[in-house]
């Protein structure tokens, strides 16, 4: 037997021949002639024990070098972990049809938009009333709707390859403060008595060019505070604020107009971008934009359109999309015009219609919100797209008021989950390097060509009246997107035969 005897620590060479020393938990098994192995279990973990070195190898035959102050082996080199930020903040989990409010930036940024989107919609209401009290004209009504998008048909792509190069939640802030400005103006000279046409037209170019920036790096900024897996009910709780603000703004806007005028819409709103501002300051995500690689931004703008065309399932959103702005979603247009000439309401009964349309969006985020993760399927923004082009042609015969407020509360519902979807599935199907640029051809696609659009359905409208404006501009929408779901349907079927053709391996 080795000899092991709990002793003070002696020198190693104290009984002339090398010991090592070892702590009794890492002493090695002995073995018995007679027996098997057995393994010694130590008194106690901190005793140290002393074992012949022929029996066990040699941990250390030279001495420690002299403590010097200073580590003599390689540096260890300790990666500070960061902690995943969900509930980082919060002290409750929110359930599943809120999960996306796990997020603290996200959270800030919601309640920022809630207070901000109010006063958005109390001046759209504002803008198309006061425009019909100084023209009394539709066609000048479309015009300026076609002057507030025109600046996304021509500015779109420059936007998306600018949002992926700069940091987004600067690029936000700043737009939000020059939207600021914009109301501020637009105020003072309702409030002063000097507002003419004209200076309506410009006010809402300039907004126009403003926005084009704001949207593609607001809405891919959106999934730096979340996480793809909680995109879709981002985007959802996103719309609901959005659409629930349209059910308090045009409300509020149309009692503030009857009792204090348009100008006190207009101030209320150049304040409300204070929360909003405020919200992305105390934002922690940047939204910093990948290395570039060298290329111009021409060269980026075409990257970005190859891709989308070259996926067939993006060529069919942005179809659908443009058939959608084009014809079936010009509320600012044919709201107006249904509520002063068919219905012959007042402000109150215009804010009344179009808070139905934003009741119905509500409602439609809330059923999007309360979905699983992922994107909706492709059938689903079909058949939401059909139901808003038989909505539009519902309108055409519409002659009392509940009546279509309960048509445009069923359009709002689709509505949403149409855009919200849209918008969802693009997200998720582009890497984040083309998240900006394809959010730009979403938002060309979607409010670009809505131009086009109020333009010819203030046209129509103004020429043959209200219900043939609808009736006209419902009906080619369904056609279009009766072609559109063709064209899928048979590239499907295609692909089935030719999968069935091919010979087994």
């Amino acid at each position: 037997m080795p000899l092991a005897t709990p002793l003070h620590r002696p020198s190693p060479w104290a009984l002339g021949r090398p010991l090592t020393l070892l702590p009794a938990h890492r002493r090695r098994p002995q073995r018995d002639d007679q027996g098997p192995t057995r393994r010694h279990r130590p008194e106690s973990s901190h005793r140290v024990l002393l074992v012949w070195s022929d029996r066990l190898p040699v941990r250390r035959q030279t001495p420690r070098p002299p403590f010097t102050g200073r580590p003599t082996g390689p540096r260890r080199r300790f990666r500070r972990v960061r902690r995943a930020p969900l509930l980082r903040s919060s002290l409750v989990r929110f359930p599943t049809g809120l999960r996306a409010f796990n997020h603290r930036d996200f959270r800030l940024f919601w309640t920022g938009q809630l207070v901000s989107l109010v006063g958005t919609w109390m001046q759209t209401v504002g803008q198309a009333w006061l425009v019909l009290e100084l023209t009394n004209s539709p066609f000048k009504l479309g015009l300026i709707t076609t002057l507030q998008f025109a600046p996304m048909l021509v500015f779109s792509f420059v936007a998306g390859a600018i949002t992926d190069r700069l940091p987004k939640r600067r690029l936000v802030v700043a737009t939000q403060t020059a939207m600021l400005g914009q109301a501020l103006v637009l105020a003072a000279l309702t409030l002063s008595g000097h507002i003419r046409y004209w200076h309506i037209a410009v006010l809402a170019t300039l907004y126009g060019v403003v926005n084009t920036m704001d949207q593609p790096a607001r809405q891919s900024f959106i999934v730096e505070m979340t996480s793809k897996d909680d995109l879709l009910n981002a985007i959802a709780l996103n719309s609901a604020v959005f659409n629930g603000t349209r059910v308090v703004g045009p409300a509020v806007a149309g009692l503030l107009i009857a009792r204090f005028g348009v100008g006190v819409a207009f101030l209320l709103n150049s304040v409300s971008f204070v929360a909003v501002i405020a919200a992305l300051l105390a934002v922690r995500a940047q939204g910093l934009p990948r290395a570039r690689r060298g290329r111009s931004m021409r060269e980026e703008i075409v990257e970005g359109i190859a891709y989308a065309l070259r996926t067939p399932s993006i060529r069919l959103i942005l179809g659908l999309l443009l058939v959608v702005s084009v014809f079936l979603l010009n509320y600012n247009v044919l709201v107006p015009l249904l509520a002063r000439q068919v219905l012959h309401e007042e402000a109150e009964g215009f804010g009344l219609l179009m808070a139905a349309v934003g009741l119905g969006a509500v409602g439609g985020a809330a059923a999007l919100a309360g979905l699983g993760r992922g994107r909706p399927p492709l059938g689903a923004l079909v058949s939401a797209a059909v139901v808003l082009g038989l909505g539009t042609v519902s309108l055409s015969a519409v002659q009392h008021f509940w009546v279509a407020a309960a048509v445009l509360l069923m359009m709002g519902f689709s509505g949403i989950i149409f855009m919200a979807g849209s918008n969802t599935t693009l997200q998720v199907m582009v890497p984040d390097e083309l998240r900006g640029r394809m959010m730009s051809l979403y938002m060309f696609v979607f409010s670009g060509v809505t131009p086009i659009g109020a333009f010819l359905l203030g046209s129509i409208t103004g020429a043959f009246g209200v219900p043939v404006g609808c009736l006209v501009s419902g009906t080619l929408g369904l056609l279009a997107i009766g072609g559109l779901a063709g064209w899928w349907r048979a590239r499907h079927w295609r692909g089935h035969a030719l999968a069935e053709a091919r010979p087994p391996q």
